[in-house]
C-alpha cells in the first residue's frame, strides 16, 4: 500500500462530509501523527461564542479567523516537533486563501471532501449529532463549490466508504493535494 509523506494535511468539507472520520484514518497512517480538530477551538469558548450563520452575525468572522489562526499555529508546532499533522475543519469561502497562506511549514496538502448533496443528507440523518441547525445543506454546499479555491485534491466521496476515501487520498495526495 502507498504511504503518505510527512507533512501537514488539511481536510475540509461541509458538515457531514466525513472530515473527522477521514482525518482520523489518515492520521493513523503515520508512525508519529496528530489529528487536530479545528472545531475544538470554537468549543473552548465558554461565554461569548458567535457561530457563523447565513445572516453573518457581527463578530463571527473575527472569531472564525481566530480559530483558523490557532489551528494553523498548533498544526505547525506539532509538525516542527516531528509529527505528521492532519488538520480538519470547515474551511470555506474567501477566508481559505489567507488561511492557507498563513502556513510557513511545508509540505502542505489541501484535501476537500465533496460528496453530493444527497449523500450529505443521508449522512446527516445517520449522525449522532445535528450539524444543520443554522445552515441548510444546499447553500453551504454552494459556498464550497463556488467560493473555495480549486487547488489541492477535491474528492467526491458520495459512493465511497471511509476506507475507500482514505485509500484514494493516499493514492492521489502527493500529485494532487500538495500545495507546496
Amino acid at each position: 500500500m502507498q504511504m503518505l509523506n510527512k507533512g501537514i494535511y488539511i481536510v475540509t468539507g461541509i458538515m457531514a462530509s466525513g472530515k473527522s472520520t477521514i482525518a482520523q484514518l489518515l492520521s493513523e497512517q503515520f508512525e508519529q501523527s496528530v489529528h487536530v480538530r479545528g472545531d475544538l477551538f470554537r468549543k473552548m469558548i465558554v461565554k461569548g461564542s458567535i457561530d457563523m450563520s447565513p445572516d453573518d452575525p457581527q463578530g463571527a468572522a473575527e472569531q472564525l479567523k481566530l480559530r483558523y489562526t490557532i489551528a494553523a499555529k498548533v498544526a505547525e508546532m506539532y509538525y516542527k516537533e516531528g509529527f505528521a499533522v492532519v488538520l480538519q475543519d470547515i474551511y470555506l469561502g474567501k477566508a481559505v486563501h489567507s488561511f492557507l497562506e498563513s502556513f510557513a511549514a511545508k509540505p502542505l496538502y489541501f484535501i476537500t471532501l465533496n460528496p453530493n448533496v444527497k449523500a450529505i443528507m443521508e449522512r446527516e440523518k445517520l449522525r449522532n449529532k445535528t450539524g444543520y441547525s443554522n445552515w441548510e445543506i444546499e447553500p453551504l454546499y454552494n459556498i464550497l463549490k463556488n467560493e473555495n479555491p480549486k487547488s489541492g485534491l477535491w474528492i467526491d466521496s458520495s459512493d465511497l466508504t471511509p476506507e475507500e476515501t482514505a485509500a484514494e487520498i493516499i493514492k492521489r495526495a502527493e500529485s494532487e493535494a500538495r500545495l507546496a
